[in-house]
């Protein structure tokens, strides 16, 4: 046994949690930190590369799958000079089918000549069938622009449209039929409608034969493509997939950057990464625009009119390729300005000096803060936090938001720091004119306290 007197051995540390260990392992061990740091990387990349999959996703969802907002896509185009145009040739040429000018100038010929009329005169009738053609298309043409032009062409296009999404739905995931056709990868709407007005407006007009044009073809050709196949595979997986690519997406992005080291040098990355490659797709759809136009098969008549379906089409991805672009080098900027740079010292040091002056000349004006200004300035990081975050949850439930849209945010996040930062700079103010009364008032108090040191008072006697 040992004496009382003798030092008591050392006790072993004490150990904390087992998952506290292994990470202090994890980030302690050059190995750990390897795997760390590859798994960040890793989901980063992965990261930028789902960011234009997402926003792919999205426009398949919620445009191409979607009835009303496809067919509020679709409806500027009847008011498209390329479109209308297409529509009154295609519905021109259906018309045209049935009202053949040599047979009518026949039966003219025939008719005058039992009436006793010479045969070179009736021959000279005969004769006047290009003619007779030429006055019938020109009038027919004439009254299928009247009605293509007029707010019934309209009406017409926007229910034909509503009526084909279900064959556009097929046409993109095999499901679903309507008045669009899809075969050989080629795609068409039916303007039976249309050519019916056009119809009933020769015969209106005039032109009896008119009414004896029977059920005809009535196809107009919206766009072919040979690689549909491949197309419709590729959106029937992203329509499986929904809205939920985006969260997922997000939530990766979220624990590579935690995973990293550098965690402001990560986000920055990753987010210019993602504007990259939403980039990279943007000037792919240029490209593939370019190339399906160049390559337009004989079924589709007006290319300027594939053109303008295109483009109708494929409008809100390029808008929100643009605004992802826009926000990953908002994001980017961001991550940079909160960093120990040279110049994001440089701007922090020039906004809390603009500040600090803005808050003296109000004090000089008596214009204070109080309370909420000390408050402030005690919870400066918190409530900087708390806006950052307002203005995320804001764009994050924001209904297809724009590039106007990130700089409105970016314009409020401003005016809520710049705010924040004018009532901190109040606050202090108020501090240090506190703390300059507090001193003054207590060197009052100790000058009353003390008495000079002299003589003693004289003593009686």
């Amino acid at each position: 046994m040992s004496s009382p007197n003798e030092p008591s051995a050392p006790e072993p540390p004490r150990s904390g949690s087992p998952a506290r260990e292994a990470n202090g392992a994890a980030r302690g061990s050059p190995a750990g930190r390897i795997v760390q740091s590859t798994v960040s990387a890793v989901i980063l990349v992965l990261t930028c590369i789902l960011v234009p999959v997402s926003v792919l996703t999205v426009w398949v969802h919620d445009i191409v799958l979607d009835t009303d907002r496809y067919v509020a896509t679709m409806a500027p185009l009847a008011r498209n000079e390329a479109v209308q145009a297409a529509a009154v040739h295609r519905a021109t040429e259906a018309v045209d089918a049935r009202v053949d000018a040599r047979v009518v100038t026949d039966d003219v010929a025939d008719w005058l000549e039992s009436q006793g009329l010479p045969p070179r005169a009736a021959n000279a009738v005969r004769g006047l069938a290009p003619q007779l053609d030429s006055a019938i298309d020109g009038a027919v043409t004439k009254v299928a622009t009247r009605v293509v032009e007029s707010e019934q062409f309209d009406g017409v296009w926007t229910g034909a449209n509503r009526v084909a999404h279900t064959a556009v739905v097929h046409a993109l995931t095999g499901q679903g039929r309507g008045a669009v056709g899809v075969t050989d990868g080629t795609v068409t709407l039916n303007i039976g409608t249309l050519v019916d007005q056009i119809k009933d407006a020769l015969v209106k007009a005039g032109l009896s034969p008119a009414s004896k044009i029977p059920e005809v073809d009535k196809q107009m050709v919206l766009f072919h493509s040979d690689e549909l196949g491949k197309i419709r595979n590729a959106a029937h997986l992203l329509d499986v997939v929904g809205n939920w690519l985006p969260v997922i997406t997000v939530l990766l992005g979220a624990g590579g950057v935690l995973l990293a080291r550098h965690r402001r040098r990560a986000l920055a990355r990753t987010a210019l990464g993602a504007a990259f490659a939403c980039l990279v797709v943007a000037i792919g759809l240029v490209i593939g625009r370019r190339y399906y136009l160049d390559h337009l098969p004989p079924q589709v008549q007006s290319p300027a009119a594939a053109a303008a379906i295109f483009d109708a089409l494929v409008r809100f991805l390029r808008i929100s390729l643009r605004t992802a672009i826009a926000l990953g080098i908002v994001v980017a900027l961001g991550a940079y300005l909160i960093g120990p740079g040279r110049l994001p010292k440089a701007v922090r040091g020039a906004s809390d000096r603009t500040a600090d002056s803005a808050a003296v000349w109000a004090d000089h004006h008596r214009i204070h803060t109080g309370r909420a200004g000390t408050w402030v300035e005690a919870n400066r990081r918190w409530l900087t936090l708390g806006a950052m975050l307002v203005v995320v949850l804001v764009f994050a439930l924001w209904n297809h938001p724009t590039v106007l849209t990130i700089l409105l945010l970016v314009l409020i996040l401003l005016v809520l720091l710049a705010l924040i930062a004018l009532l901190a700079a109040s606050g202090r103010v108020t501090a240090g004119a506190g703390a300059g009364a507090g001193a003054g008032a207590g060197a009052g108090a100790g000058g009353g306290a003390e008495r000079p040191a002299g003589p003693p008072p004289p003593q009686g006697g």
